[in-house]
């Protein structure tokens, strides 16, 4: 791969050679992909991006892409909404949602992550991709390894939503369906990566992965008009994507691109699965890990890998992490779609549960900017919150019968 990154151990710092590789062997810490910034200072400038497509793929040369790669998909490049009726709702005057529900092409931020990591797994000569997943990755996977005529086989727990086993098996992916939770499936990917020399794109591509995130960060940054945000709320499952927008805000200020700013970072997790957020919330050293229950499936990892890391930035950047129960979330859900019209899927619905439990709290103050990611559609995750919307009543195709249907609506409102 091109010279300008290396992986580097989180922990000890010890530098390795890029190759299929996501812990030290040294200290076992994980390993994340470095880069030689004073080299990429000094050849790319702010200015040329504005000639570039808004997608991910803009910000290339902070990527961990091999040389002479050529981009396959426009992923990323999505919206970030200035959620005026939100905002007035929850009392606060400037709140944006960077909206992933409309990434490409699976309509989840994993589309970012996936892409970055089969660039690596080509690279690397893998024939056979795939990941452990609660949904997202795995619709990701697979539909990304169709378009590039890749082996495609995902893991996920056996009680998935529907919706999301449908989204992979569509593209012709195999799906092996497990009896236990994420973590369960996860060490189960760790073995398989070994024993069959698969690239698994969140065990031995995790490095490469993982920075798919950071460009989520940077579109922040340049749609907020190359200014970062005073406040992000982030949901949490891994906790890896926390860590890597942190990460392109730094990267951003190293290069001189914005202003260096102390942002906020907030976690956002579900009280069925919250072993980041307990752990802020506790004060722990390390976080204690849980056995998921909650409809917030894609959240649902009770031991996250990344999880000492997003405890220590969260507390580091002076922010804090909550959780927000089922019916909560559900709530949450309904009023994102309310008030902005947009549809997000149960992990949406924790990250605006916890934003408006900051704002009641005073931890994100009215006057402050605030991000709000939501990262993954609605679509894909319907069954949480179909028992809200029972059928209506269907009527004859008569005037008579609309009348009628409007004469009890009315009766029904004025005695509700």
């Amino acid at each position: 791969m091109s010279e300008h990154f290396f992986l580097r151990c989180r922990e000890c710092g010890k530098r390795f050679p890029n190759q299929p590789l996501s812990f030290c062997e040294d200290c076992f810490a994980p390993l994340e992909v470095s880069y030689d910034y004073e080299a990429l200072r000094a050849s790319v400038r702010r200015e040329t991006l504005s000639h570039r497509a808004f997608n991910m793929w803009r910000y290339s040369e902070f990527l961990p892409l091999p040389a002479g790669f050529t981009p396959p998909l426009n992923v990323g490049g999505t919206p970030l909404v200035k959620a005026r009726k939100l905002a007035a709702r929850l009392g606060v005057k400037n709140l944006f949602i960077k909206n992933d529900a409309v990434c490409f092409p699976t309509l989840s931020f994993k589309d970012r992550v996936v892409a970055t990591a089969l660039a690596a797994a080509r690279k690397f000569g893998f024939k056979t991709v795939g990941c452990s997943s609660t949904g997202n990755l795995a619709n990701s996977v697979a539909a990304q390894c169709a378009q590039a005529g890749i082996d495609a086989c995902v893991f996920v727990p056996a009680d998935l939503e529907p919706a999301k086993i449908l989204n992979s098996a569509v593209y012709g992916a195999r799906i092996i369906r497990i009896d236990g939770n994420y973590d369960h499936v996860n060490r189960l990917c760790t073995q398989i990566a070994d024993r069959f020399q698969w690239g698994l794109v969140n065990v031995n591509l995790r490095p490469y992965y993982a920075e798919g995130s950071k460009t989520h960060g940077y579109e922040i940054a340049e749609q907020l008009g190359w200014e970062l945000p005073d406040n992000v709320v982030v949901p949490m499952a891994g906790g890896s994507l926390i860590g890597k927008i942190a990460k392109a805000f730094s990267e951003l200020a190293l290069l001189g691109w914005v202003e260096p700013k102390k942002v906020k970072f907030f976690g956002a997790q579900a009280t069925g699965c919250s072993p980041i957020a307990d752990g802020v919330k506790r004060n722990l050293s390390r976080f204690e890990p849980q056995k998921p229950n909650t409809i917030a499936r894609s959240l649902a990892i009770g031991n996250p890998a990344d999880g000492p890391f997003a405890l220590r930035l969260i507390r580091e950047s002076g922010g804090w992490a909550e959780d927000v129960s089922d019916p909560e979330i559900i709530d949450s859900i309904k009023l994102l779609a309310e008030s902005e019209g947009i549809f997000g899927e149960t992990a949406a619905g924790v990250a605006t549960g916890v934003a408006s439990k900051l704002i009641q709290q005073g931890r994100i103050r009215p006057e402050e900017s605030t991000v709000v990611c939501v990262t993954g559609n609605g679509l894909k995750t319907t069954d949480a919150i179909a028992a809200d919307f029972p059928l209506t009543e269907s009527i004859a195709p008569r005037i008579e019968a609309f009348e009628a249907l409007v004469a009890r609506q009315l009766k029904q409102a004025v005695s509700a």
